[in-house]
């Protein structure tokens, strides 16, 4: 096996098996692998309906193109030294479509040679350089699923993070359905596209949503098909400048999106309300706007991305003063 590659190994009730009881496979991986950091990033908040990551031991429940699917991951040892090991257990429709997911929703594709290059390392803030040196199993991880990873952006746009979790697990909860096979207490599939569009007005104003991110949301479900097909192009300028095309769209969501779908090193969430700010302090020790972080990260153009995941790896946690977002209650209005 080649450096840096995933190996499936045979285990029992591979993709063959008959639906009811499952489909199961065995993957090595010759980099290091954090199975539980490299996934955070999928799961919005602690409670999200549709995720539950904890240790060695993830379950996620999505829709694939064969239908909703439940996936269980287990990463065997530990994760600073190669080989790592996972298991995969898969049960639904898309049982056999989510095991050949695996790789990608694993990061296997994203390589980080050119980040863990001696002369690159060499030009970051040794805090980073640590970080990097104690979490080598991090990955990026690729679902290949846009939609998926949209409304939850999308809610997200302009509100506090408590409001934008509450919303995705009120709507999943009360439009998704419960995920296929022995899956957790409460883990729910979301609702595909035609699903979104059948939400009534007033559950998105008792969700909290206002009509610009509903009106967002039903335009991109309308588009699900042509931003399906993004999902398996690969990562460039012209993906997220589709992404923009999208009316309430723009270069902060896009890059939200594009962090999980595609697993993109470079795209930075410009516009967020904190991250400019964050990453201008954790840098220099002053805050800065948006335009100030992207002169700060551009030495490291390439891997923006990654180096925001590394900052927030070393801990830092800025100052808390100035004026922050309170909750609003759209339903009012």
């Amino acid at each position: 096996m080649s450096s840096g590659t995933a190996a499936e190994v045979p285990a029992a009730g591979a993709c063959g098996r008959a639906r009811s009881s499952g489909a199961s496979a065995g993957f090595e991986f010759s980099r290091p692998l954090d199975l539980a950091a490299t996934l955070r990033i999928v799961a919005h908040g602690g409670g999200d309906p549709t995720v539950r990551v904890a240790g060695s031991r993830a379950w996620l429940s999505f829709r694939t193109a064969t239908g909703p699917v439940t996936l269980l991951l287990e990463q065997a040892g530990g994760t600073l030294r190669p080989p790592a090991r996972v298991s995969a257990q898969a049960w639904g429709p898309g049982a056999a479509e989510a095991l050949q997911s695996v790789p990608a929703l694993l990061g296997e594709f994203d390589h980080w040679t050119g980040f863990d290059d001696p002369a690159f390392m060499a030009t970051l803030p040794p805090a980073l350089q640590e970080a990097r040196r104690r979490h080598p199993g991090l990955r990026l991880p690729s679902t290949g699923r846009i939609i998926e990873s949209l409304v939850p952006v999308v809610l997200e746009q302009k509100v506090t993070q408590m409001e934008a979790y509450h919303a995705w697990r009120y709507l999943v909860q009360r439009f998704g359905q419960p995920a296929p096979g022995p899956a957790p207490a409460g883990l729910m599939t979301a609702p595909d596209a035609a699903g979104w569009r059948r939400v009534p007005s007033w559950d998105w104003h008792r969700a909290g949503v206002d009509s610009h991110r509903s009106r967002t949301i039903l335009g991109a479900c309308s588009a699900a098909s042509g931003l399906e097909r993004l999902a398996a192009q690969p990562l460039g300028p012209d993906i997220s400048a589709k992404l923009q095309s999208l009316p309430g769209i723009g270069p902060w969501s896009a890059a939200e999106i594009l962090q999980r779908t595609h697993g993109s090193p470079d795209d930075v969430s410009v516009g967020d309300f904190h991250l400019a700010a964050y990453v201008g302090e954790a840098l220099t020790g002053q805050r800065t706007d948006d335009a100030g972080m992207l002169a700060l990260l551009e030495p490291w153009r390439g891997h923006r991305q990654r180096v925001v995941r590394m900052i927030g790896l070393t801990g830092f946690r800025k100052q808390a003063f100035g004026p922050r977002l309170s909750p609003q209650d759209h339903r009012r209005h």
